[in-house]
């Protein structure tokens, strides 16, 4: 039986991109029809799709040369070198003609514009005029912003409240933001905390340091790692090898230890044991880990409850699904394992406000194109 429904479900899936991609391909022929039942009077109902000047349909699932996830309603999408938005039914709300975008965070947008940065609000609107020289998301009321080289921070009215006197680090994954109050910054090569009044509350004494996340941070000394809490106290030492601690997720930190990983509690002690190759955050009470070569994901008792053996690739779970990747190709599991989107995907990313973002065409995350689908795999239907 379960077989059958995971058949059922690819032949509807791939008869589904066929459709689109004949919709795309047709040089006359008016309407798209195709039935779909309706739920409450069982009968058919017709999806029509109509070109304004030549009848040709409109909508395709993959078009876009590049898109992000979407958040607050709205999804960064690229097209012949221009960013704009669409909206989740498909329709391009903000126009395509920034140089880069990033997604929506607090009402705003990180844009640029011939090399300069600002913010746009759901209107489109440039709120703050695109004058830095770079940007990051707005984050409990403040962004970052970089001028001359030098990283400070600005309210939603493009007012400067923290100035522009901290190291910028070029680092993509590396961005000053407010977390729990503290922003992690950067003076003379050294770490610490400011709060929202520009504050050193934490001085810049470490030699790394990382975002705090549920009321600790992750700080380097003498190349060893701990933990300190918001009064710069050490609650967990300095003990573990460099790159080889992770922020705390959901009560639990992983960790590795004399080559294996394990996870700590925010008291630092050993919750789970030093038995993994490889392990990850916790998400949705589950974290991905490899043991003997095979990835899987535990509960935060240590029990395997997921074995992903077949699968070359597997990331965390989000809005319960996780992305799987088998033979080169992506699809989504469930918590039970089931693969219920299969695997038929050049790239996927994770599903955001019920989404994913999908490409086929493509090698690795290159050179395909994208679209979206829902968690039953339907696609969502782009204007052309």
């Amino acid at each position: 039986m379960k077989k059958y429904k995971f058949m059922k479900r690819t032949l509807i899936l791939l008869c589904g991109l066929l459709i689109s991609e004949w919709s795309m391909s047709q040089n006359a022929g008016g309407m798209i029809n195709r039935p779909q039942k309706n739920r409450k009077n069982n009968k058919s109902e017709t999806i029509m799709a109509k070109k304004q000047s030549d009848n040709r349909a409109v909508y395709s699932f993959t078009k876009y040369d590049n898109v992000k996830n979407f958040d607050e309603g709205l999804a960064a999408v690229k097209l012949n070198n221009k960013w704009g938005f669409i909206d989740k039914t498909g329709r391009e709300v903000i126009l395509r003609k920034y140089d880069f975008a990033r997604d929506f965070s607090e009402g705003m947008a990180c844009v640029e514009l011939n090399n300069k940065w600002g913010f746009i609000d759901k209107t489109g609107r440039e709120v703050i005029p695109c004058i830095y020289d770079g940007v990051y998301a707005f984050n409990e009321g403040l962004a970052e912003v970089k001028l001359n080289n030098k990283i400070g921070f600005i309210d939603k009215s493009g007012d400067i409240k923290i100035p522009c006197k901290y190291e910028y680090i070029n680092n993509q994954n590396f961005h000053y933001c407010f977390k729990d109050g503290f922003a992690l910054i950067s003076l003379n090569g050294k770490y610490g905390f400011i709060n929202k009044n520009g504050d050193e509350v934490i001085p810049c004494i470490y030699d790394g340091a990382r975002d705090f996340s549920e009321g600790l941070a992750l700080i380097a000394l003498n190349g060893k790692w701990g933990y300190i809490d918001k009064n710069g106290r050490k609650v967990i030492p300095c003990q573990y090898d460099i790159h080889y601690a992770r922020d705390f997720s959901e009560g639990f930190a992983a960790v590795k230890l004399e080559g294996k990983w394990g996870f700590v509690d925010k008291n630092g002690y050993d919750v789970i044991s030093y038995k993994y190759e490889s392990a990850y955050d916790f998400s949705e009470g589950l974290a991905l880990v490899k043991i003997n070569g095979k990835l899987g994901f535990i509960d935060t008792k240590g029990k395997l409850v997921i074995s992903c053996s077949k699968y070359s690739n597997v990331l965390s779970f989000s809005e319960g699904l996780a992305r799987v990747c088998r033979h080169g190709k992506w699809g989504f599991i469930d918590k039970k394992g089931n693969e219920v989107i299969p695997c038929m995907y050049d790239y996927a990313f994770d599903y955001s406000e019920g989404y994913a973002a999908v490409m086929l065409g493509g090698k690795g995350s290159l050179n395909g194109k994208w679209g979206f689908i829902d968690k039953t795999g339907k696609p969502l239907l782009l204007k052309n």
